[in-house]
């Protein structure tokens, strides 16, 4: 048999929590099954789940006697850390990713694609079938029971496939962190701040540094994203350091444009357009002078919302941004209508978590926690 597509999936209810992973061996034309793996592990998270699934199904290939290989994973971490393209520093993976690449020196070929969630779906099925399997493990093994946890980042209701109320949203959802830059000069003198490119003060740092230890510690984090500008790039990077990942950059997550209101003080921007700076603090179609309007943020948002959902489906993502777009991003979870942005206070390296389910519900976690800080 020269040629195998393997399929590999993996997941963690309450991550870390009681995990499984799925993985099933294909014919080269994808038509037929050859070989499905699944277990159960007990207490693990997400990224150790993939791992796993990703060399049952290597060890699957080579019982067949498959020549070359062609995986196909919907974890974005796995592919590019086995791709090369990522490097492999948290200790928890480092072990895992030698196993794999240990086996999959005993083939001529192995790629790794990316494919989104709903392509994984025989994976997904098997992993989710071991993890029911294991939803009776209540704890890591040689550890007592975790108690329960008064941190709202990390959640009490340990299968994430359940909204939180009464949404009746089912699946799993994509979790965003939403992480507002640290300070800046312009923000000690609370001047608008948009497109200007003001660098993080010392106590903003400091700020980036102690939300970095928080989400190191919280771990699960598949990627993280964050606004092109450097406060939230600076910000973004001491995450990412914590966490080994890579930052990548998306412009849509750029703030506000306030045009030729930038740098100015609120008592400065009114003086300056009185009337057209009334009308912009109640209509969000109005733009500051050369500026954008918070309608057109809201448009530029819902899209790269969906964009983070068709490629970071199911899993949890670190988005680095800024105030307005952050509050956009609650605004579409909670459904609510154009108040929120001017009602709701953000603070400055601030938490909130939005829930995007795959039928379409949405749910908030958090909002503005500096429990870190």
């Amino acid at each position: 048999m020269s040629r195998v597509v393997v399929e590999a999936d993996g997941g963690s209810r309450g991550n870390p929590g009681p995990a499984g992973y799925g993985a099933v061996v294909f014919d080269a034309d994808h038509r037929t099954v050859l070989a499905e793996r699944h277990e159960s592990i007990g207490w693990a998270t997400n990224n150790v789940a993939e791992y796993r699934g990703l060399i049952a199904g290597l060890a699957a290939a080579a019982e067949l006697g498959a020549d070359e290989v062609d995986v196909r994973m919907d974890s974005k971490l796995v592919v590019e850390q086995m791709s090369g393209r990522w490097q492999v520093r948290h200790p928890d993976m480092i072990p895992l990713a030698t196993r794999a690449r240990e086996q999959a020196a005993g083939f001529s070929r192995v790629t790794y694609t990316w494919i989104p969630r709903a392509r994984n779906a025989h994976a997904d099925r098997l992993a989710n079938e071991a993890m029911d399997s294991a939803a009776g493990v209540s704890a890591a093994p040689s550890m007592p029971a975790p108690e329960p946890s008064t941190d709202p980042n990390h959640a009490t209701v340990r299968d994430d496939t359940k909204a939180p109320g009464w949404t009746g949203a089912t699946g799993s959802p994509t979790r965003l962190l939403l992480l507002r830059h640290g300070q800046t000069p312009l923000s000690v003198e609370r001047r608008y701040s948009g497109r200007g490119n003001p660098a993080l003060t010392e106590f903003g740092r400091g700020q980036a540094e102690a939300a970095a230890r928080r989400l190191g510690a919280r771990g699960g984090i598949t990627a993280v994203v964050s606004s092109p500008l450097g406060r939230a790039r600076e910000t973004a990077t001491a995450a990412a350091d914590a966490l080994d990942l890579p930052v990548r950059v998306h412009d849509g997550l750029t703030e506000t444009d306030f045009g030729a209101w930038e740098g100015l003080t609120f008592g400065e921007a009114a003086r300056r357009d009185p009337a057209l700076h009334r009308r912009w603090l109640g209509d969000t179609s109005v733009r500051p002078p050369d500026g954008e309007s918070f309608d057109e943020v809201r448009a530029r948002i819902g899209s790269v919302r969906d964009e983070l959902i068709d490629e970071y489906g199911g899993a949890t993502v670190l988005v680095v941004s800024h105030v307005t777009p952050i509050k956009t991003f609650l605004q579409f979870a909670l459904d609510s209508g154009p108040s929120l942005l001017y009602r709701l206070h953000l603070d400055l390296a601030s938490l909130s978590i939005a829930e995007f389910y795959p039928d379409g519900g949405s749910s908030v976690r958090l909002v503005n926690d500096t429990s870190h800080l």
